[in-house]
């Protein structure tokens, strides 16, 4: 990997091309989405750890006691509250919350097109440097755990694959890109190749 200089160049330049927005049905085309639908707004942030000798991708697992996608690995982050000023602001809310990562530690590069899921919220990827070592302390009853994945293993193409399972009736087809005992998958494998894509092009 390149160093920080570089991947932040690279980076800047991947969040600069067009492209669409991104959704949990892309590999389900025969759902069919109700026009004028209600989203809202959610901001994660999709933060890159350069202060060890390879960049780290921040990514939490969420509690089992929670209601919403117990156990699932997310990014930290959540919805849009009344008093955050837009979704990036949302994004280093929920990170600090969640994990205690201080803005000042954070430096925002720029955004990615907005995701929609299947729960009703666009969601915004924030991509960021953390230029600044932290110590990582989960929400209780929110976070489970928190880690970082190597970047060079979320770039690579081979490490993604498209399965499937049964949800509400039918057969629902998602993504995965599996780290060690994470399984990585739906919206947040959906980002991250979003992201992946950006970086190859």
């Amino acid at each position: 990997m390149s160093a920080p200089g570089a991947l932040e160049h690279r980076i800047v330049r991947a969040l600069g091309r067009a492209g669409d927005r991104s959704s949990d049905f892309d590999l389900n085309p025969e759902v069919k989405l109700p026009p004028g639908r209600k989203l809202r707004p959610a901001g994660v942030l999709l933060g890159i750890d350069v202060t060890g000798t390879a960049p780290r991708v921040l990514l939490t697992k969420r509690s089992s006691a929670l209601k919403h996608h117990p156990g699932q690995i997310a990014f930290p982050g959540g919805k849009q509250d009344e008093g955050d000023a837009d979704v990036i602001d949302a994004a280093l809310r929920e990170a600090e919350e969640e994990v205690a990562l201080p803005r000042d530690a954070v430096r925002v590069l720029g955004t990615m097109p907005a995701h929609e899921t299947v729960t009703s919220f666009l969601v915004t990827p924030v991509v960021a440097l953390i230029e600044t070592p932290f110590t990582i302390r989960p929400e209780p009853g929110e976070v489970e755990e928190a880690f970082a994945v190597p970047l060079d293993h979320l770039l690579e193409p081979a490490h993604y694959s498209v399965q499937s399972r049964r949800w509400r009736g039918s057969q629902r087809h998602y993504f995965t890109v599996p780290y060690g005992p994470y399984y990585i998958w739906g919206a947040t494998a959906r980002m991250l190749r979003a992201f992946a894509e950006r970086m190859r092009a």
